[in-house]
């Protein structure tokens, strides 16, 4: 499981991340909802120790993320960060096989040749393993990024803003392809998303963050409420239940 104790991130007097207490069980998609400067990609971050907290302590796995060494905790935990500053001269393949580095150290063997292509083919990107990442479209390009988060193979998976800049149809496909990845491989997902009802479609639970708190965290039908996602957004939000579920509707 995913364990934060007191956890605060400050940066002056009047702005800072929690104190958060939060325990995420371990396995299935676990979405952390909330406005802009919500502080969801800060606790992101600081649970993949990408960013240094103030006090507290983040557990994943039973790992102290903070006292582990590196190696250790790139074999329990992955992170993609909305900003990738990947070279577009790599085809997905070489992509793909940076995931493999923290057992690999560079030297790729059968094995992790057998898994980077199980995740091109988890990802459906066979046909296009050899592309170059910039002749890609961007769900495309996202899609390989994914596989390589995969490819690591770790129990803990995190992804900040997975569907930043995807349309509609993009979003959709991605949405499923990571509810596999929880269904069929057992991964425990963690990621931050701005549309209500695509976490409310593909979730198994839901975190909403304001203002740097952890104002709730539950199921789907426990979180979407009209009131709370009201109050939580500052806008109007009407929730009404469709033959896909619980829907959120702005007014």
């Amino acid at each position: 499981m995913i364990k934060l104790e007191n956890v605060v991130k400050k940066y002056s007097e009047e702005t800072k991340i929690g104190p958060l207490n939060l325990v995420i069980k371990e396995g299935g998609l676990n979405s952390i909802i909330g406005p802009n400067g919500a502080g969801k990609s800060t606790t992101l971050l600081m649970i993949g120790r990408l960013l240094g907290l103030d006090s507290g302590k983040i557990s994943v796995g039973g790992m102290d993320v903070n006292a582990c060494s590196s190696e250790d905790l790139s074999k329990n935990l992955s992170i993609l960060r909305q900003e990738n500053n990947f070279t577009s001269k790599l085809t997905i393949k070489q992509l793909v096989s940076f995931g493999r580095y923290p057992y690999s150290k560079g030297r790729l063997t059968p094995e992790d040749m057998e898994i980077i292509e199980k995740y091109i083919g988890f990802l459906e990107l066979k046909d296009l393993e050899n592309r170059y990442l910039d002749e890609l479209s961007g769900g495309q390009r996202q899609r390989a990024y994914v596989a390589m988060v995969l490819a690591q193979e770790t129990k803990y998976v995190l992804l900040d803003e997975p569907l930043n800049n995807l349309d509609v149809a993009r979003s959709v496909s991605m949405m499923k392809y990571l509810r596999k990845a929880c269904d069929e491989l057992g991964r425990t997902i963690l990621l931050v998303i701005h549309d209500i009802n695509f976490a409310a479609g593909f979730s198994d639970r839901i975190l909403a963050m304001k203002d740097g708190k952890l104002i709730l965290e539950g199921s789907v039908d426990e979180v979407m409420d009209s009131k709370t996602l009201s109050d939580i957004f500052g806008t109007q939000i009407n929730i009404i239940d469709s033959p896909q579920g619980k829907v959120a509707v702005y007014s």
